[in-house]
């Protein structure tokens, strides 16, 4: 569906919602609603249907609770679990909509096993609500630094099924998608794991659509301190490769356990930023010291920490595409662009340091 169309779409239907809504008294809008239109493609759920399978929101429902909205597990009438998003009052006026409908149309037209599917959506006058399938295993950073002891940590396998999966979802995104979609919030917090610990990319808000023809676009900047990528912080121009980087910080967060940006690791006079303190270990080629101790030293190569140096290089250039990435992570040989011949070569993990502390480390 064109951004065009869209528009159209949603002004009807908001406007018919205004009509209703002078007609019948607010706690009756929802009973009315018809839960038979359809968006596309998207069922159109009533209010009262997502109150019901949410026991009216009930907090003991809650999933997770962000700056723009608060997510609730749900039971639809025929036994479905459901993820119901729900954008705070204070959000549903002015630019908000825009926000719903950037998510609504991202989430539409991007369709792969690794990106979070929408199975619908709910809007009145008051409220702008969208529905997910459930994931019973939760994001990925829960597991990382939410994990009840009695709970084994993710494992290294899965830990890599989790970047492959999460590689190609990008990879999906960038190079499959007409126009790209550039996702500039790629963190572990955004990824989400289903029964099989098979990760999808959710929370598409801050997603921006780019032209195949564009090498880079200027916006504001948006994302999450510690994920974002050094030109388009200080430039705000827009590429793919700000969403490579911050897959590499994602990959460190997955390796580590840590998060990007964390004001505890003040008090134990580490460095805040996730990065600084790779850096740091870096140059005292003390890499063993990365990995998560919840895994107790049980991780099998070093691939990860490999392609994560890689992503997280200060020049934009010198990253790889996402497609590049799912390569690496299925099993081809790790490769390093040599800049006099412009070949690939095959790299060791001391190598690879040797060369990425000359753009790593200034």
């Amino acid at each position: 569906m064109s951004r065009d169309n869209w528009e159209r779409l949603v002004g009807v239907v908001v406007k018919r919602e205004e009509l209703r809504h002078r007609e019948l008294c607010p706690e009756d809008v929802s009973a009315e609603e018809d839960p038979e239109v359809h968006l596309g493609q998207l069922k159109r759920f009533s209010l009262r249907e997502l109150q019901v399978a949410t026991e009216n929101f009930s907090n003991k429902n809650i999933l997770g609770i962000g700056g723009f909205s608060e997510v609730y597990k749900g039971q639809l009438a025929d036994g479905t679990l459901v993820a119901v998003k729900r954008l705070k009052k204070e959000r549903t006026l002015d630019g908000a909509l825009l926000q719903f409908q950037t998510e609504v149309e991202m989430i539409s037209m991007a369709v792969h096993p690794n990106l979070l599917r929408l199975r619908g959506f709910c809007m009145t006058p008051t409220e702008r609500l969208l529905v997910y399938p459930y994931m019973p295993n939760g994001s990925v950073a829960s597991w990382l630094r939410e994990r009840p002891e009695s709970v084994p940590p993710l494992d290294w396998r899965i830990r890599k099924r989790i970047a492959l999966g999460s590689a190609r979802g990008l990879a999906y995104l960038h190079d499959h998608c007409d126009p790209k979609i550039i996702h500039r919030d790629v963190k572990a917090a955004n990824l989400l794991l289903d029964e099989d610990f098979e990760p999808v990319i959710g929370d598409f808000r801050l997603a921006k659509l780019m032209d195949y023809n564009d090498t880079h676009v200027t916006t504001t900047v948006c994302g999450t301190i510690g994920h974002i990528a050094p030109e388009y912080l200080s430039t705000g121009k827009l590429s793919e490769k700000i969403d490579v980087f911050s897959y590499g910080v994602m990959l460190l967060e997955l390796i580590t356990g840590q998060r990007a940006y964390d004001l505890a690791r003040f008090v134990n006079d580490d460095d805040v930023m996730l990065l600084d303190w790779v850096k740091r270990l870096l140059k005292e080629q003390q890499l063993e010291t990365l990995v998560d101790p919840d895994l107790k030293g049980n991780y099998i190569d070093e691939d990860l920490i490999q392609v994560s140096l890689f992503c997280i290089q200060f020049s934009p250039t010198e990253r790889p595409k996402m497609s590049e990435v799912v390569r690496m992570l299925e099993g081809l040989e790790l490769w390093m662009k040599d800049g006099r011949s412009g070949r690939r070569k095959k790299c060791s993990i001391k190598s690879l340091i040797t060369c990425l502390n000359l753009t790593l480390i200034g």
